[in-house]
C-alpha cells in the first residue's frame, strides 16, 4: 500500500520548502503531475499547513514525549500534514488523514515511524483541542498569539509592543486567513471592467479604500477574468502604491525592482514609457508573459539590472519607483510560509539592501522628478526609518506628498502611505513620495 499522489506531492513541496523554496513556487512546480481538482487540494493543505503551523507544531509538542525535536523533519512533516486534515479539512475523514499518513511515513522511508504517527495522531484527534488547550491570552499574550495564532513569538513580541494586543491578534488573524483573489483592471477602470465582466458570468466586487482594484467573486478564477478583460492579479495593497504614486502622464518611468510586474505594466498605459527592471531574468519573464498577454508592448521596456548598479543614464527620469526587497510581513496572509522563513536578523540585511538599492535610485531621477520608495513590510525600520535616515543623508530629496485621491486614514501625519492588514482586510503597504528639488 502507499499513500495518495496528492500527499506525496505535498511532503515533497514541504520538503522543497525546507531546503528554502518559496512555498507558491515549490507548489506550482510539482503538482503538474496531478489532476485539476487534486492540485487544488494540495495547495489548500500546504498552504493550511503554513498558515496554522505554530498552533500544529504546539499542539504536536504536547503529544510528543521527548518534543518535536525529537522526530526527523520527514516525520514531523507528515505529521503536521496528518494534523491539518484531522483538525481543518472537513472533507478529510479522520481514519482517511490517520492511515493516509501512516502510509505516508512508510513512503518516506521512516517506515519505523510508522507506528509513532498512528498513535500521536490518533491522540490529536480524540482530544480536540480547543482554546483552553493554548497559553491563556492575557497571561501570556505572545505565547497566545505564537500558539494559537500560529505566529513566530519574536514576531507578535514586535507587533504587541507597537499595537498592543487587540490590533495584534486582528493582525495575526488576518495572516491566519485565506487570501481574496484581486485584479487590478490595465487601460479601463473597474467600473467598465465589472460590467463587462458580469456579462460574462464573472462576479466581482469594488474594494473599500482601493478604487483599482476588484474582488473576483468564486468560483470564478484569474483565467476566466483574462478572458474578458485586460488585467493583472494585483492585491489592493499594491494598486494603492501606484495610485500613490502619482505618476503624470507622458513621463518616463523606471521600476527598478519590477518582477512580478503589475506596477510596471499599470504605469505603461499611463507614462510615456516605463523601463522595467529586475535582478531576476527568471523573475522578469513572468513580467514578458504579462505583456505579451495584454498586448502592451510599446510603453514598457525590461531589462535584467541590479537596482544597486542600474545601467541608466543620471538625473535622466521623472519618476523612479522602488519596491524593494523586504520582510514582507505585510503580505503573510498570502505568503504564510515567510513568517517561518524570517529570522530577526534578517531586518538589518535587507535594511543595509535597501539603503544601498535607495542611493544607488536617486542618482537616476532627474532634478523636479520624484522617487517613489515602497514595501509591502510592516517594520519601521524598513519603512519611516529607512526613509528618514535617505533623507537625513541625501539633502537633494524633500518629502512630496501628492494630491492621490486616497483615503486620508491610509496615510500618515507625513503624508506617506500606509496600509495595514488588520484595518484594510487586504495587505500591507508602505510608500513615501520623495521630490528631487531643482
Amino acid at each position: 500500500m502507499s499513500a495518495t499522489p496528492s500527499r506525496r506531492v505535498a511532503l515533497e513541496v514541504l520538503r522543497g520548502i525546507r531546503r528554502g523554496e518559496l512555498a507558491d513556487r515549490a507548489l506550482a512546480e510539482r503538482v503538474e503531475s496531478l489532476e485539476v481538482r487534486d492540485r487544488a487540494w494540495v495547495w489548500e493543505l500546504v498552504m493550511g499547513v503554513q498558515r496554522a503551523r505554530g498552533r500544529i507544531d504546539f499542539l504536536l509538542g504536547g503529544l510528543l514525549r521527548q518534543g518535536l525535536d525529537s522526530v526527523e523533519p520527514d516525520v514531523l512533516d507528515v505529521l503536521r500534514l496528518g494534523a491539518f486534515q484531522l483538525l481543518s479539512m472537513d472533507g478529510v475523514p479522520a481514519y482517511a488523514a490517520i492511515s493516509e499518513s501512516v502510509e505516508l511515513a512508510r513512503d518516506a522511508g521512516a517506515g519505523r515511524a510508522a507506528k509513532l504517527v498512528n498513535g500521536v495522531l490518533r491522540s490529536l484527534e480524540r482530544s480536540v483541542p480547543d482554546d483552553a488547550a493554548f497559553p491563556d491570552p492575557v497571561a501570556d499574550p505572545a505565547g497566545w498569539l505564537s500558539t494559537a495564532g500560529s505566529h513566530p513569538r519574536w514576531l507578535v513580541e514586535r507587533w504587541l509592543e507597537r499595537w498592543g494586543f487587540e490590533e495584534t491578534r486582528a493582525l495575526v488573524d488576518a495572516n491566519d486567513t485565506r487570501p481574496e483573489l484581486y485584479i487590478r483592471p490595465i487601460g479601463l477602470v473597474t467600473v467598465e471592467a465589472a460590467v463587462r465582466l458580469a456579462d460574462a458570468g464573472v462576479v466581482t466586487e469594488p474594494v473599500a479604500g482601493a478604487p483599482d482594484a476588484l474582488r473576483v467573486v468564486p468560483p470564478a478564477r484569474a483565467e476566466d477574468v483574462f478572458a474578458v478583460v485586460p488585467a493583472v492579479v494585483q492585491d489592493p495593497a499594491a494598486t494603492l502604491v501606484t495610485r500613490y504614486a502619482a505618476v503624470p502622464a507622458g513621463a518616463r518611468v523606471a521600476d527598478l525592482c519590477a518582477a512580478p510586474g503589475g506596477k510596471a505594466l499599470t504605469l505603461a498605459g499611463e507614462a510615456g514609457w516605463v523601463v522595467a527592471a529586475d535582478i531576476s531574468a527568471r523573475r522578469l519573464d513572468r513580467v514578458a508573459q504579462a505583456r505579451t498577454r495584454l498586448g502592451e508592448t510599446s510603453a514598457l521596456l525590461l531589462l535584467a539590472a541590479d537596482a544597486r548598479r542600474p545601467p541608466l543614464r543620471p538625473a535622466s527620469f521623472d519618476v523612479v519607483l522602488l519596491d524593494v526587497p523586504c520582510t514582507g510581513t505585510g503580505t503573510l496572509r498570502r505568503h504564510p510560509d515567510g513568517k517561518w522563513r524570517l529570522r530577526p536578523e534578517d531586518l538589518d540585511t535587507l535594511a543595509a539592501l535597501q539603503r544601498e538599492i535607495l542611493d544607488a535610485a536617486a542618482d537616476v531621477v532627474k532634478p523636479g522628478g520624484v522617487l517613489v520608495y515602497a514595501t509591502c513590510s510592516l517594520e519601521p525600520e524598513e519603512n519611516e526609518a529607512q526613509v528618514e535616515a535617505f533623507l537625513a543623508r541625501d539633502g537633494r530629496f524633500e518629502p512630496a506628498p501628492a494630491d492621490h485621491g486616497l483615503d486620508p486614514a491610509l496615510t500618515d501625519g507625513l503624508g506617506r502611505l500606509v496600509a495595514l492588514p488588520q484595518r484594510t482586510g487586504f495587505d500591507g503597504a508602505f510608500a513615501a513620495r520623495l521630490h528631487r528639488t531643482k
